[in-house]
Order: structure tokens, then sequence, then C-alpha cells
């Protein structure tokens, strides 16, 4: 396999654990944030940005360049990589989230999906055998086998329906892929909110062998303790020598929680989209740019932060910028919120190693103004 995972040290506190995943186009170190480039971009950021910020790795969005400019054409230009002209790891994931959200949209079948694009209208089908197609095309150094992620809440024959029916996609794209020494594949452990199905669920992607595995349906509008619950219920039955990915999370207090319980990777939208309406992440909390109070606040958006943003800027600047629509503002907001979660995810894997874990979680919560300790 292209894909190769040390396990390089496990807290004595808790799940949290430290280790390097080796992929064709780097090496990196968990646990890990990964920007998100949906349409093949991290939004405002250059490749160059990234590097500075400390981007290892960035996820693309397969469903979206399926449908723009088209998998045929990223491949026509030499993959994904030299497309974006990003020489780091990139994962995509396999369209199966988008699809399943377009819920008035779609049909569900044992074969794959019809749907109706939410661009023009127009009709396309994937099956688990096409979605390994475009990821071969897109050349990614991992890929997410095709699932369905359902509604929270579900009822449980539902839920263990489609988990089941993802269990048979996950084999057939392991049977289709055909690229094993470029790109790694990782299968999706389903089960909705109970702990027999994602049991079942991961037993049963642990015997097809997948280059890693990831937990998919939570932080889909459950409340937290029910996904730390079934995240710490679900962790342990998959391999410790491979590495574990929880989708869909990236706020501070989830990325903590997710690394408690044995998480090494995570990605999410959430750091670039709130940056563009005006809204940061500082060691103190989040902060409204756009509010008035900050008109004359010649500080950096964080006084503890070492980005280009707060070391060149103001807040009453950034918040001028927005106020007249200079999109610049988003630019810069987009960097700092970047460089903060990443930054983060470097203390974060310093404590374990330093074996700190709780110690730093405490003080971070304190600061940011998380009640949960």
């Amino acid at each position: 396999m292209s894909i190769r995972f040390e396990l390089l040290k496990e807290s004595k506190e808790c799940m949290a654990r430290l280790g390097k995943l080796e992929t064709p186009h780097g090496i990196i170190e968990t646990p890990i944030f990964m920007p998100v480039g949906t349409r093949a971009t991290v939004k405002a950021m250059t490749p160059d940005e990234l590097k500075y910020l400390g981007a290892q790795i960035i996820l693309s969005n397969t469903y979206h360049l399926y449908l723009r400019p088209g998998h045929k054409l990223i491949e026509k230009a030499g993959g994904l990589h030299k497309f974006m002209n990003w020489d780091r790891p990139i994962l995509t994931d396999s369209g199966g989230f988008q699809v399943f959200s377009l819920t008035d949209l779609r049909r569900i079948h044992e074969e794959g999906v019809e749907f109706r694009s939410h661009i023009d209208g127009s009709k396309h089908f994937i099956s688990p055998e096409i979605s390994i197609d475009i990821q071969n095309s897109l050349g990614s150094d991992i890929m997410m086998c095709f699932d369905e992620c359902v509604a929270y809440p579900s009822e449980y024959e539902y839920t263990k329906e489609s988990m089941e029916r993802t269990t048979r996609w996950a084999k057939r794209c392991k049977d289709h892929h055909h690229n094993w020494d470029s790109q790694g594949l990782f299968g999706i452990v389903q089960g909705g909110v109970f702990k027999d199905l994602r049991k079942e669920s991961a037993q049963s992607l642990v015997d097809m062998d997948f280059s890693g595995y990831a937990v998919g349906g939570l932080s889909v509008g459950e409340p937290m303790d029910i996904m730390c619950d079934i995240l710490e219920y679900t962790t342990p039955f998959l391999p410790k020598d491979k590495p574990r990915y929880l989708m869909g999370v990236g706020s501070p207090d989830f990325l903590f929680e997710a690394v408690e319980r044995g998480i090494d990777m995570a990605d999410c939208v959430l750091p670039t989209r709130i940056a563009r309406n005006g809204t940061a992440m500082t060691s103190k909390g989040r902060i409204i740019i756009k509010n008035a109070k900050y008109a004359d606040d010649f500080t950096p958006l964080d006084p503890e932060c070492d980005c280009y943003t707060c070391k060149n800027y103001s807040r009453a600047y950034i918040r001028h910028l927005f106020n007249v629509n200079e999109i610049l503002g988003l630019r810069l907001t987009t960097i700092h919120n970047l460089y903060f979660l990443l930054n983060l995810m470097k203390d974060i894997r310093q404590s374990i190693k330093d074996d700190n874990f709780y110690e730093f979680k405490k003080f971070f919560y304190k600061n940011y103004g998380y009640t949960k300790e």
C-alpha cells in the first residue's frame, strides 16, 4: 500500500496518540487538521500561503470536482496536484456526503445514487465504482469509500439498512480500486448513534483491511456528549497501526474531544467559512471583527498569535476592510483562522509528547471560554 502509518506514542492520560503518516506526496505528523479545498482551492489561499501556515495536507471534494470542471479534465492536466499546483498530500472525500445532503434531489439504490446537480438540475449517477474512478482520475493520496451518511436523528432500522449498504459499497470500492501503489483507500464507519451498529460496521471494515479508517455520520447535529460517547466507543475497534479520521469537525473543542478519543485526522470548512463572515478564532475565544467596538482597536486579532495577519494588521483595519467590502479583509481573517487551528494542533501534538494533554486542554478551554474541561 502507498499509505504507511507509524504509531509513535500513546498518551498516558487518554486515547490521544502521536503518529507519522507517510503518503506519496509527503509525511504528515498526526494528529492533524486538514483545511478544506472543496473545488481544488482552499478559499482565498494560494498553495504557498497554505505552506506558510503549516498545512500538511488538504481535502478536496469529489462531488464538486466531478461536476466542475470534471475529473477527466483534471486527469488530462496531470492530476489534482498539478492542476492546483499543490505538491503536498491531498485527501478526496467520496462525494457521498454531498450527494446524500441533496435530500430532495436524489434516489438511493443498491447499485448507487441517482441525483440532480445543485448547479443546473442535470441528472447524474454515482456508484461505488464510479466514485473510485473519479478519485483515481484526481490522483489524490488518500481516497474515501462511497458511503451513506444518515441524518440525525434517524430510526434504528433505517440506520441499520444504511450501514449494511455502506459496508457492501466499501467492498465494491476496494475491489474496484486499482492504484494501490499511489493511492490509499479509507473505509468509513457508519451506524448513527447506535453502538451495536458502529461495532458491526467497524469490525466489517477492519476485516477488509483498508489503508485507514474514518468515522462518518457524526457532527451532523447530535449533541456533543452523544458524539463523544459514540466516538469513544468506536475507536477501540479500529486498528492501532492504521490512521483514524473523524470527518467534518473543525471547532477547537471538537478537535480536542476527537484527539482525546484516539483520532488522528480531522477536517472542516469552519475556519474559512466563518472568516469570510468576519469571525476570528483567538486564544480568548471568537470575536466578530465587524462589531463597532473594534472601530478604534489597534491591537492584533489575537495578541498571542504569530501569523502574518496578527504581526502586520490591527482589528480596526480589518474591520474597515469588511465594512467597505474589500476582499483583503476576508483573506487576512482566513489566514489567521487557518493558522490558529493548525498551530493549535501543533500544540496538541506537543502536549501529547510531553504527557500533559489534559493540562493543556484545561488551560485552552478556560482561556477560550468553554465551560467543559
